[in-house]
């Protein structure tokens, strides 16, 4: 072989060496991107499925008019979950019987089981109870229309349900419309005859009525108990709005912001729309007072005492008369603050000792036909405590004693002959330290039969002396049994609640041991002051309460000028709010519906404020300048916006961490 050949092999060699190189490279490459690919689906790479399911298809087609059928049919790219249709779901007008949709596959079914209606534009408003089978995209306020009629009615209004009591969002409530003919029956539409046009809360209390002819509305919200669509019952919630309402719609125009990630913004996009008119309609909802009286129940859960329980209180007593027992002088009774429960205390301890007790009752009842009057019934009292029970407990009790003093006898102990009388024992709340606006206070087990105000003594502490100082003492009204000790508190001063044996004295004769608490009251720099000037609500009566986190009242006080002031205010974070009290009563009322009264008015300081130790606070509020649903600070809110499984968020970190670029679309609502 010479070496011109030699070379040519050596080259030709080398050049299948290199191409075999190359398809190994080749190879390599596409089996890492094969195996990329195939982990894309993994949980640690590739992409999440953030898109909701996309609508290919439904039957009839949407916006369709002259619809005859009952049934439609609704047809996704992706398997799909429902989330609870019957409640979830909302048919417009409301159907009287219970429409059927399923989901099932990458379809839903909606048949119609009452009769159509003829011209009429229905929607199915699915809200966000639509989402993929896997990650749980919410397909996010879907609303299926159509006509049976040549036209369809497009108009929309939209708003806010909020308790009228703390504004919170109601949600699940039903928001209807009802046209408004200018006739003598339109106050009574509410009562008689189901929604023209319904809706229904999400968790942030909002609502969007669909499909709405031109014309006047009257605007209506109920928590439907029986499924009628209308007001039925007295105990179901409900709210109206005083004003009528008249839909319209506008071009108008709104932002679609292009973000390349989430700090920076790729473009901003003017997009036309339609803006219905209007959208920020807000119902305050209550519900009513009860106002048919009757007994809830009868109980005896002590021996020494029955109680008579009333749907609500009445100004006249029950008239006990008693059917197995002497009556006279028997019976003390308690009653709570609004005369709703009556407890009748038996002064004799036959009584006590007595398992069942009959007895006559003549009370105010509300009839069949409404109507409040007196009538009588017989009752039955069973005590859950028998005397036989209660009679081994204390024979129990009497065996222990007894063998504690043979103990103490074998012992060389003193040895009591007597077992120790049965004692009243009272329950004192006198904390070791006190705010200088705070009373300490007593709270009885039993009636008091006497109380010897000369064998209680309060005394202050002058440098290194006690003196004797003034105090009040009473029984806290609406609160039986309580009573409270009231003094001129000076701030750093220390105190001393010096009771005497047999103080207190109750209906049985047992009587109150010695008692002793000393006691501080704090300094007036631990406190704050707050000051709240309220303008808009020019000489209206006014309550204004401070909450805490949780929304609950810690201090509240009236005023008719404008000016709140709190004092002695403990170092924390407050929040505010106010009602207006049209009644002067000092007490949040609710509304009634057949007078056209609303709940009294409602607002909350949107913000929150900082008290701090030898601050002085002072805010002013308006509170009409803001919008009811948008009062509240999320802080307090009771009823959170309730949390799906999402994965918005995910992509983008995934694409940082790969070094590429992710984009995604945000729309600015109206």
């Amino acid at each position: 072989m010479n070496t011109h050949t030699h070379h040519h092999n050596l080259k030709a060699v080398r050049q299948r060496i290199r191409r075999n190189a190359a398809l190994l490279l080749i190879t390599a490459a596409m089996a890492a991107m094969f195996t990329a690919c195939a982990r894309m689906g993994q949980p640690d790479g590739g992409w999440y499925d953030e898109e909701p399911p996309h609508i290919v298809g439904t039957s009839p087609a949407e916006m369709s008019t002259g619809v005859k059928g009952n049934k439609i049919t609704i047809y996704f790219d992706e398997y799909i979950k429902l989330d609870n249709p019957s409640e979830n779901v909302v048919v417009s007008p409301p159907q009287q019987e219970q429409p059927e949709i399923k989901g099932q596959g990458k379809r839903i079914t909606v048949e119609l089981l009452d009769t159509l209606k003829e011209n009429t534009t229905y929607t199915i408003d699915f809200s966000d109870a639509i989402s993929d089978n896997n990650e749980g995209n919410p397909l996010g306020n879907y609303t299926y229309t159509f006509s049976t009629g040549s036209s369809i009615d497009t108009l929309e209004v939209a708003g806010y349900v909020l308790e009228a009591a703390d504004l919170e969002p109601v949600k699940g409530i039903l928001v209807g419309l009802y046209h408004d003919n200018d006739t003598t029956d339109s106050d009574t539409l509410f009562l008689t005859a189901p929604f023209e046009r319904v809706s229904r809360t999400d968790d942030r209390g909002r609502f969007v009525i669909r499909g709405i002819a031109p014309g006047t509305y009257q605007v209506f919200a109920l928590q439907d108990a029986d499924n009628d669509y209308h007001l039925s019952q007295k105990s179901e919630k409900l709210a109206f709005m005083r004003d009528l309402v008249v839909p319209e719609c506008r071009p108008d125009i709104r932002q679609d912001t292009i973000w390349r990630d989430s700090l920076h913004i790729s473009d901003i996009l003017q997009v036309p729309y339609t803006h219905f008119l209007p959208d920020n309609l807000v119902l305050t909802a209550f519900t009513e007072q009860l106002t048919d009286r009757y007994l809830v129940k009868s109980e005896r859960e002590n021996a020494d005492r029955f109680s008579l329980i009333y749907s609500y209180g009445h100004k006249e007593r029950p008239i006990v008369s008693a059917l197995n027992f002497n009556s006279d002088d028997a019976l003390l009774v308690e009653s709570s603050v609004n005369q709703d429960t009556l407890t009748y205390w038996l002064r004799d301890t036959t009584l006590v000792n007595q398992d069942t007790l009959r007895i006559a009752v003549s009370h105010f009842i509300t009839d069949t036909l409404g109507v409040l009057n007196q009538q009588s019934d017989t009752l039955e009292l069973i005590s859950r405590q028998p005397y036989e029970k209660r009679m081994k407990a204390k024979q129990d009790a009497y065996e222990k004693w007894k063998k504690q003093q043979e103990r103490n006898e074998k012992r060389g102990r003193h040895f009591e002959t007597q077992m120790k009388p049965e004692m009243l024992e009272p329950e004192y709340n006198v904390p070791a330290n006190i705010d200088p606006d705070q009373n300490p206070y007593i709270v009885m087990p039993t009636p008091l039969e006497h109380i010897d105000t000369a064998a209680i003594h309060l005394y202050q502490k002058q440098d290194t002396l006690w003196y004797r100082t003034n105090f009040l003492f009473g029984e806290k009204p609406g609160r039986p049994r309580t009573y409270h000790i009231i003094g001129e508190w000076t701030p750093g001063a220390e105190y001393s609640l010096e009771i005497d044996s047999a103080a207190f004295t109750d209906i049985y004769h047992k009587t109150s041991e010695k008692y002793k608490k000393g006691f501080k009251v704090r300094r007036d720099d631990e406190f704050s002051t707050l000051t709240m000037t309220i303008t808009g609500f020019e000489r209206k009566n006014i309550v204004v309460q401070m909450l805490n986190a949780s929304d609950k009242v810690v201090k509240e006080t009236a005023t008719s000028n404008g000016t709140a002031t709190f004092y002695y205010v403990k170092p924390d974070t407050y929040y505010i709010r106010m009602f207006v009290d049209d009644n002067d009563n000092g007490l949040w009322d609710t509304g009634l519906y057949s007078e056209r009264r609303q709940a009294e008015a409602v607002y909350y300081y949107p913000g929150k404020i900082e008290c701090r130790a030898k601050w002085d606070v002072s805010q002013t509020w308006n509170p009409t300048q803001q919008p009811l649903y948008r009062q509240k600070p999320g802080n307090i809110q009771q009823k959170k916006k309730e949390k799906k499984r999402v994965t918005t968020g995910k992509n983008e970190k995934r694409a940082r961490d790969m070094g590429i670029e992710y984009v995604k679309k945000t729309t600015a609502m109206p």
